[in-house]
């Protein structure tokens, strides 16, 4: 009865999110971020995907009415933040809603959820001594266009592997190719345990649960493939 509810809810939740007809991200992600909103948050749902906040702070009456982004991520692996310039002009407190994953055959099952509460000053601290003109010297050289791409490449390995960027402990991630010229943050795995939710256990829990409810995993989600192969 336990699996015919489960299958039921994830039947349900395919369909209220588009998978039957087309998958817009990975699976896995989707099911986590809509049982989040669905559980959590009233069912939730972003005007964009592109919206700053996956829930915005009056969505969220009950957990610190403070704006939410929830991902879901492997285990062990950085927390990707998003677009590095958006990232650094964040002046509000903050919840992320982090859910890591362990691939198990052909389902990922989730390991460990955390919910560390992010305030500006410790935001701004993440940051250390990063300046918004440096980001912004960092974009510009990436989007130049005026250059051969290899030598661009090269320029912004060396800004980057060079002070401030190497003392702050949000890492910066240049993406340079010829669909993209985007920069990016994350934090560490190790990082988000030491500084956000250091009370917290980073080791892999037998059962992972959010708020007192039980995640009703795991998510049929193969492992990620290269192209081609």
């Amino acid at each position: 009865m336990v699996m015919g509810r489960r299958l039921l809810w994830f039947a349900l939740l395919a369909a209220s999110c588009g998978w039957l007809n087309a998958q817009e991200g990975p699976r896995h992600g989707l099911v986590f971020e809509a049982w989040v909103r669905d559980t959590f948050f009233a069912g939730y749902q972003p005007a964009s995907d592109t919206q700053k906040w996956n829930i915005p702070a009056d969505a969220n009456p009950a957990h610190g009415g403070v704006p939410v982004n929830s991902k879901a991520l492997e285990y062990g692996a950085a927390v990707d933040l998003g677009d590095a310039l958006r990232q650094y002009e964040i002046n509000e407190p903050f919840m992320l809603v982090l859910g890591f994953w362990q691939q198990e055959g052909e389902d990922k099952h989730f390991t460990n959820i955390i919910t560390p509460v992010v305030g500006s000053a410790k935001w701004r601290e993440l940051w250390g001594p990063v300046t918004y003109a440096d980001l912004l010297r960092l974009d510009r050289l990436i989007k130049d266009t005026g250059r051969p791409i290899e030598e661009v490449r090269k320029l912004v390995l060396k800004m980057k592997s060079s002070p401030p960027f190497t003392e702050a402990v949000i890492q910066v991630n240049p993406k340079i190719d010829a669909r993209q010229r985007r920069l990016q943050c994350s934090i560490r795995f190790a990082d988000v345990f030491r500084h956000l939710a250091p009370e917290a256990d980073p080791s892999p829990q037998p059962q992972v649960s959010l708020w007192g409810v039980p995640f009703p995993g795991p998510v049929t989600s193969p492992p990620r493939t290269l192209r081609g192969h």
